[in-house]
């Protein structure tokens, strides 16, 4: 079977999620004042995205055109819970840190767009690459976000704790002169629409 790794790669660079197609900007912003967050949530996305891509696809032909988004929903929604429940019970601080925008999984504008813009229409293995592709784009834009965050917010980089390592990297003179404003919900805003002028600007150079 030939790949098609067209699929897997535009989801990483051309449409990226966060800076080109600009979706899933709630969790993006929300969670991103920690890496540790980001990494949680880029899992959760993974596996959500993965799973409900080869579904959707798989049964494309059984599901009626009148009930397909409700369908797409109730498949995500299982998948949110299982994901929730693994991680209420073997990560309970990420679980914690996530807070709401887990469950929000459900309703993110990836997964549902990814669900009625591509595995509704194409192969399962297509689906898969593209689910892979995309999942990658969103963790890439949301951790380069969120270290850039937590660096001048914080001047630290939250990973997880393993035996005497507290999960906490502290970063010289970030550490003491921390820009809080980079930890509000302002803040998130700005280097987020910095990110995009500038990836926007690349774009742009390569066109021309």
């Amino acid at each position: 079977m030939k790949l098609n790794m067209n699929e897997l790669t535009k989801g990483i660079f051309k449409e990226n999620p966060v800076f080109i197609i600009v979706l899933g900007l709630c969790p993006t912003l929300g969670v991103s004042t920690q890496v540790s967050n980001a990494l949680g949530m880029s899992a959760g996305v993974l596996f959500v995205l993965l799973f409900s891509n080869l579904l959707i696809s798989a049964l494309r032909n059984f599901i009626p055109d009148s009930i397909h988004i409700p369908a797409y929903i109730v498949i995500i929604a299982s998948l949110v819970t299982i994901i929730e429940l693994v991680m209420h019970a073997f990560v309970p601080a990420l679980y914690s840190a996530l807070g709401v925008y887990l469950p929000l999984i459900v309703v993110n504008c990836i997964i549902l767009g990814r669900a009625e813009a591509f595995a509704a229409r194409n192969t399962v293995m297509d689906s898969i690459l593209d689910a892979i592709g995309m999942s990658i784009g969103f963790a890439l834009g949301l951790i380069l976000i969120s270290v850039i965050r937590e660096l001048f917010g914080s001047g630290t980089i939250s990973l997880f704790a393993m035996g005497n390592f507290d999960g906490v990297i502290r970063i010289p003179w970030f550490y003491n002169n921390p820009i809080r404003v980079m930890s509000l919900a302002p803040g998130a805003l700005l280097l987020m629409g910095y990110l995009k002028a500038f990836f926007d600007w690349k774009s742009a150079r390569k066109k021309g």
